[in-house]
């Protein structure tokens, strides 16, 4: 499987994210995070900030909703353009229906779970989703440290997917750099979300291939 990098524009430069979406053109996904400022303590952009995004990106948007009713919300993000809308399981009322109404649109669906909430619920639930994605800091601001504590739920998470010889993704957001990525790439994870670690390089592409080669080189 290969590693993708989902560079997140939460570390861009919101005055120039036209121009800070190209800087990350080579990599796979640009990681788009939307608060509301109810299920994280911060507020970040919303539907009409998305959709002309999406109409400029050079790579395809990765929506991570970190809002409440994402069941009235999410397919909203998939109409605006979104290759991927990750909802959170702490938020959905509805985590199977509304997953379904997103593959439905022809977006990739994902599930999120903050570090403390426990994977095992969602392991029945594989067919229904591409991705699960483990938060590695507490969702809501960047850069946060790499909760180590976050590893065996990953490994777990693998361990199932493996043995129902599915194709779902594993992503981890939070704290990933080169420091930790091979870490999490052992554990089993496959896409990564690098905020800081990407727009801080001074050379933003080298750094994108340089993540890259040190996910693959442990990759499952």
């Amino acid at each position: 499987m290969p590693a993708l990098i989902n560079p997140s524009i939460l570390s861009a430069d919101f005055a120039n994210l036209e121009r800070d979406l190209g800087a990350i053109g080579t990599a796979d996904f640009a990681h788009v995070d939307v608060m509301d400022n109810h299920f994280v303590p911060n507020l970040t952009l919303g539907l009409p900030v998305f959709e002309r995004l999406a109409q400029v990106s050079p790579v395809p948007l990765d929506a991570h909703l970190m809002i409440e009713d994402p069941d009235r919300w999410a397919p909203q993000y998939a109409e605006a353009g979104a290759a991927s809308v990750t909802f959170h399981a702490e938020a959905a009322q509805a985590p199977v229906r509304l997953a379904r109404e997103l593959r439905r649109q022809g977006a990739r669906t994902g599930v999120a779970l903050r570090p403390a909430t426990p994977v095992e619920p969602f392991l029945d639930l594989l067919t229904e989703v591409d991705m699960i994605l483990v938060m590695t800091v507490e969702p809501g601001f960047g850069g946060q440290s790499f909760i180590e504590g976050t590893l065996p739920k990953i490994r777990r998470a693998r361990e199932a997917i493996s043995a129902a010889g599915l194709d779902v993704w594993i992503q981890v957001d939070g704290g990933v750099s080169r420091s930790t990525i091979e870490r999490a790439a052992e554990a089993g994870a496959n896409v990564f979300v690098a905020g800081s670690a990407v727009y801080g390089a001074d050379d933003v592409p080298a750094e994108i291939e340089t993540l890259r080669r040190l996910a693959g080189a442990h990759a499952h």
